[in-house]
């Protein structure tokens, strides 16, 4: 039988889809200790009585968020694994960059609730770390920073989440930053993915240089 997130995604236009996008909206903006129920069901226009009938209480409703955030994530560093491999290695960082860039920038309440549950770990906000070390040593050995996924190392993680962690910094913090740099929308992405671009792929060729002359 299909779950409520199941049937949400199911059907965008129904009432558990409407309740559950108003509900990653508000947990993205606020946190979950800073949404109500009342909150939720008020910005979808119904009353609180509906919105327990197709989500239960709160705590269900913030799991499925994270849960949905979670897989999406997953298909994308999926999708990063299957674009890169065989390429050259500055490639591979073009097409990390832009896939995560483009995620994060088009979900920015994703990058909130991340950095959120970096700092406020909980039985819902674990969910998001499950099944990532998986998918980010397939991404290493797919960038080969490591021979293989069975061979991942603490450096070649780092490797992977400090492109990771950037773009979602960059993706959070946007309505600051780019107060801070005078640049609409449009500007600031594409700064963004320069900027990561310039600082990332010298760095990480650099690093491969350096260790394939260690090897010889």
């Amino acid at each position: 039988m299909p779950t409520a997130l199941e049937k949400a995604r199911q059907d965008p236009e129904s009432m558990k889809a409407k309740i559950l996008h108003a509900a990653r909206k508000l947990f993205g903006e606020y946190g979950f200790h800073g949404v109500t129920t009342r909150m939720i069901a008020r910005e979808v226009g119904i009353d609180i009585s509906t919105l327990h009938y197709h989500w239960g209480d709160k705590t269900d409703l913030y799991e499925a968020v994270i849960t949905d955030i979670n897989e999406a994530i997953r298909e994308k560093l999926v999708e990063i694994e299957r674009r890169v491999r065989g390429k050259s290695l500055a490639v591979r960082l073009e097409v990390a960059i832009e896939v995560m860039c483009d995620y994060l920038f088009s979900q920015p309440e994703a990058a909130n609730l991340m950095l959120l549950s970096y700092f406020t770990k909980n039985r819902t906000e674990v969910i998001l770390d499950t099944g990532m070390t998986d998918h980010i040593a397939n991404i290493a050995a797919a960038m080969r920073l490591v021979p293989s996924k069975a061979e991942m190392t603490p450096r070649a993680h780092a490797r992977v989440l400090a492109l990771w962690n950037s773009a979602i910094n960059f993706a959070s913090g946007e309505k600051l930053f780019r107060r801070m740099m005078g640049a609409d929308r449009e500007t600031y992405i594409a700064v963004t993915k320069e900027t990561l671009k310039f600082i990332m792929i010298p760095a990480f060729t650099r690093d491969r240089e350096e260790n394939l002359s260690h090897k010889k």
